[in-house]
């Protein structure tokens, strides 16, 4: 008997049956994306000695207890090639952004505030505070064994920086889980090819490849095959011939009607289901399980805005979980900008509209028409208003949860 479940059950066997992809090592300048499967620590401290955060003359504050200091320069510290000697009071080096502070100095006379004249500068009233100032301590950003960043963390541009910082040229990543997408329908055609009377461009692999690369995989597009269980089954046995996916993803025919044969063609390949189909609209026909040779298969719905719900609640489930991240959907809060009607018995998903109020709120506004083979509202969507089961009809001002989506 075909196995209905609820959105959070199918979220949690995606998420268990994920395969925990292995290590690679990965160099520096191509790891933006990747996925950590180490944690990075400190090797020394950052920065390694006390820097000053001004261009300026570095000195002791004893110095300045005087009416009217003037100090005598006896050097010159620039970053990367410090002053080596000692400062002492009534002396002065002159100093730059970044380079180490001199042994015996504990303040940054800006350079705006004194009067050079040869080797000797007056501090002028704005430079005569006595208290230490403008000086960056040794390990102020980070110190030698501290964990900087933790396995499953993804590597943006500000966290590959870090790496850098720790002085690492190259990390320990999770490899990128292998997907396969594969269409199925007599009535799509591939954009750019002439459409016959009755058929319509095929859209939905070209947001679910892009996604999947955003989400850190690797997507082969098999293309569009017609409503023929031969093709169907000769293009999956293609596909697990030779460097077998992690994940094959359909697109199509997931439903129960005459020509909805994906469902028969991977059962021919062995196929077991997890769930046959998920309590939830849009996104009802998607089912996930396994091929006899361990391959995993996730089944999408063909309607567009039923795909990528079901995509953004369970795909990127499973590849979070595959490249060890924490996984599952990330709700947050917003405040309804307009009337929503009652959920009935399956957890709904509208697209929405996110904004503003003026005092930082986060709001949602619904789109009019929810129907799930739109592809124009989507496109326009920012988030997902999620509905639970049986939701009563809400005004606007209600609370409700969110999944936001990342616009590339």
């Amino acid at each position: 008997m075909p196995k209905l479940v609820p959105v959070a059950e199918a979220v949690a066997a995606v998420r268990a049956a994920a395969p925990l992809m292995p290590m690679q090592d990965v160099r520096l300048d191509k790891a933006a994306g990747r996925v950590l499967a180490e944690a990075i620590a400190a090797t020394r401290d950052q920065p390694p000695f006390a820097a000053s955060a001004m261009d300026g003359y570095a000195a002791h504050t004893d110095s300045l207890h005087v009416e009217a200091p003037v100090l005598r320069v006896i050097g010159e510290s620039q970053a990367g090639s410090g002053f080596k000697g000692q400062i002492g009071v009534g002396d002065a080096v002159r100093i730059f952004t970044g380079a180490p502070v001199p042994a015996g100095a504990d303040t940054i006379i800006l350079q705006e505030n004194v009067r050079r004249d040869g080797e000797r500068i007056e501090v002028l009233p704005d430079g005569r505070n006595t208290a230490p100032r403008h000086i960056r301590p040794a390990g102020q950003d980070f110190k030698a064994g501290d964990v900087l960043l933790s396995e499953g963390q993804r590597l943006d541009a500000w966290r590959l920086a870090l790496v850098a910082a720790a002085g690492r040229d190259g990390v320990s990543a999770r490899r990128r889980p292998r997907i396969v997408v594969l269409c199925t329908g007599n009535e799509l055609v591939a954009p750019g090819q002439a459409p016959g009377p009755d058929q319509i461009y095929e859209s939905g692999s070209s947001a679910l490849i892009p996604l999947i690369k955003a989400w850190g995989g690797k997507a082969d597009y098999v293309g569009v095959q017609g409503d023929d269980l031969k093709a169907i089954v000769k293009a999956l046995k293609g596909v697990l011939k030779d460097d077998a996916p992690d994940l094959i993803v359909t697109l199509g025919g997931a439903s129960v009607g005459d020509f909805d044969l994906v469902r028969p063609a991977l059962e021919q390949l062995g196929f077991e289901a997890d769930f046959d189909s998920v309590k939830v609209r849009p996104g009802k026909p998607t089912a996930f399980g396994r091929l006899s040779d361990g391959a995993q298969a996730l089944m999408l719905p063909g309607n567009p805005a039923s795909a990528l719900v079901m995509a953004q609640l369970l795909l990127k489930t499973w590849m979070e979980a595959a490249l060890g991240m924490a996984a599952g959907p990330k709700f947050v809060n917003a405040v309804l900008q307009g009337p929503v009607s009652a959920a009935g018995p399956r957890e709904a998903f509208l697209r929405g509209r996110l904004s503003s109020s003026l005092h930082g709120q986060l709001q949602v506004e619904a789109f009019s028409d929810q129907d799930s083979s739109l592809v124009n509202v989507f496109a326009q969507a920012d988030a997902l208003i999620r509905l639970p089961a049986d939701a009563l009809p809400m005004n606007a001002g209600s609370r409700v949860e969110i999944l936001p989506l990342e616009r590339l």
